[in-house]
Formats: structure tokens, C-alpha cells, sequence
């Protein structure tokens, strides 16, 4: 074997091993891609669940505080926003525009004492707390989802590969600035 076919062999060698290498990257890439995308669908499942309980929570305010008329439709608004996002960043805007919304309407029910009292109401405060806890949990795992994806994609030597095949970035879940002030309760 001469000295020409033994550097042939290794270029072919380093070839091959930077090929396995980049399909490699190349798969945990989508990997990771589709574990960001199945994580906001788990979003998805407790907004929807959030969404479903709105109407029946609102139904019930509305026989006791029929004169706060503008917190039940910025309420209902918000969810019907929520429904008809049509991306990410539109369904994260509306998630913190329903947030606000769902805080104004415990507050004005702290004015309710008899609301306050209804089981029905109470039932359904209940389970819309779990579900915002749900939420919460669910926007937590995403953003871990979304940081581990985003690092791979942006680190050497994986860029490389990400830049190839244009993986995109993906956007944290944050929350906007009026949802992370508290309600103010006014009796």
C-alpha cells in the first residue's frame, strides 16, 4: 500500500466520521425541535381545558354582579382571542391578556360574598386554579424545553449544522407586564 492510497483512506475515514457526526447533531436537533413543539402542545391542552371552564365560571358571576358587565366581557374576550391565535406569539399575548382578565373577575368576587359562598362558583374557582397551576408547571417545562433546543442550536460545533439546515429559535413564554402586577381588591 503506497502513501497516496493510505491518505486516501483517510480522508475517507474523516469524511465518514464527520458525516455519522452530522447526522448525529442533525437528529438531536429534531429531537430537540420536537419536544419544544410537543411541550406547547401540552400548553395547549391546559389552555383549552382553561378555555372550556370560562364560560360556565362566568355564567355564574353574571347572576351575582350583573352590573360589572366590563369585567365579564374582557373575560370572554380574552378566551375568544386565546381560541383564534394563530401563532405562538399571538397565543402567548392572549394567555396574558385572559390571565389579567381572570384576575380582575376573583377580585370583583371578593366584592360577592354570596358568590364567594356559591358552591358551583367555588367548584369551578377550584378547578381553574388547578389548571392554572397546570399551566404554570406546563410554561416552566416548555421554557426548560425551549432553552436546552435554543443552546444546542446556538453552541460549536452543533450551530454549524443548525445553520445548514436553518433551525429556527424558538421564543421563551413570558409573561407581560400587566399580568405580573397583582389585582387590586376594592370593597
Amino acid at each position: 500500500m503506497n502513501i497516496g492510497q493510505i491518505i486516501l483512506i483517510v480522508v475517507f475515514a474523516l469524511l465518514a466520521l464527520i458525516l455519522f457526526w452530522g447526522v448525529g447533531v442533525y437528529n438531536k436537533l429534531i429531537n430537540r425541535r420536537n419536544k419544544v413543539k410537543d411541550q406547547f402542545a401540552q400548553i395547549d391542552v391546559q389552555l383549552k381545558r382553561r378555555s372550556d371552564l370560562i364560560p360556565n365560571l362566568v355564567e355564574t358571576v353574571k347572576g351575582y354582579a350583573k352590573h360589572e358587565e366590563g369585567t365579564l366581557t374582557a373575560v370572554i374576550e380574552a378566551r375568544n382571542k386565546l381560541n383564534t391565535a394563530n401563532n405562538i406569539n399571538e397565543e402567548i399575548e392572549a394567555n396574558n391578556m385572559l390571565t389579567g382578565a381572570l384576575n380582575k373577575l376573583f377580585a370583583l368576587a371578593e366584592s360577592y360574598p354570596d358568590l364567594k359562598a356559591n358552591a358551583n362558583f367555588m367548584s369551578l374557582q377550584n378547578d381553574l386554579k388547578d389548571t392554572e397551576d397546570k399551566i404554570s408547571y406546563a410554561r416552566q417545562f416548555y421554557n426548560d424545553t425551549v432553552l436546552t433546543y435554543n443552546n444546542l442550536r446556538e453552541m460549536f460545533p452543533s450551530n454549524i449544522v443548525a445553520s445548514i439546515f436553518k433551525f429556527e429559535a424558538f421564543e421563551f413564554f413570558k409573561a407581560d407586564e400587566p399580568s405580573k402586577e397583582a389585582p387590586k381588591v376594592k370593597f
